[in-house]
């Protein structure tokens, strides 16, 4: 079984001269020993741009009955640049239902995915900075009879219990001078760096074996 990986940037993986970031695709191998894991995930992708440059397309070579095609988009779904904004109640859904065809055409099992939230704080509590786009995502894994990774809904309760501190080095948060691809520094509360990715991608593991897939 080979599992590939849809998404952007927070999944993507990144040549060590770009340390620190790195997306939580980039480790899921390490969680699941003896699976191949294909990460396509690309930054600044959308459902639209990923396909639209032929990336869907090229998965299909591939991929084979009983293999798992996991989806995850929504942060650059959100853009108002037109190619690659999605509205979340038309084009993001009709974008994600190809994405489980395509799948399920080539006897593969598609696994659809919330985002990965944002580090933004309020009173205490992690702000939805996704808008109506996870529900989109929940409606569409119903509709369809889609298995779905809630990892926004998980991730969000854990990062809160842990709490505003403790979980900045999850994100893209260094000192200056640490990384030469971040001289200045970074505050980045969208990306992360390896202890988030580690922690999205056992999370994934998780729940992947939850799901009884791997």
């Amino acid at each position: 079984m080979t599992i590939f990986i849809c998404g952007d940037s927070t999944a993507a993986t990144y040549a060590p001269e770009n340390a620190p970031i790195t997306g939580w695709g980039q480790l899921l191998e390490e969680f699941i020993p003896g699976v191949n894991v294909v990460n396509k995930a690309v930054g600044g992708r959308s459902t639209k741009s990923f396909m639209s440059e032929g990336r869907l397309v090229d998965i299909e070579k591939t991929i084979q009955p009983g293999d798992l095609l996991l989806i995850q988009f929504t942060h650059n779904d959100t853009s108002d640049l037109v190619w690659r904004h999605t509205d979340p109640h038309t084009s993001f859904a009709a974008n994600l239902e190809i994405f489980v065809d395509t799948a399920r055409i080539h006897g593969a099992i598609p696994v659809l995915m919330t985002p990965i939230p944002r580090r933004w704080w309020r009173a205490g509590r992690i702000i939805n900075a996704h808008g109506e786009y996870p529900d989109a995502i929940r409606r569409v894994a119903m509709q369809r009879g889609v298995i779905l990774l809630d990892v926004l809904a998980e991730s969000t309760r854990i990062i809160e219990e842990m709490g505003d501190e403790a979980t900045v080095p999850l994100y893209l948060n260094v000192e200056p001078g640490l990384y030469p691809a971040y001289p200045d520094g970074s505050r980045d509360d969208t990306h992360t760096q390896r202890a988030g990715a580690e922690f999205f991608a056992k999370m994934t593991a998780d729940m992947l074996r939850e799901q009884r897939l791997i």
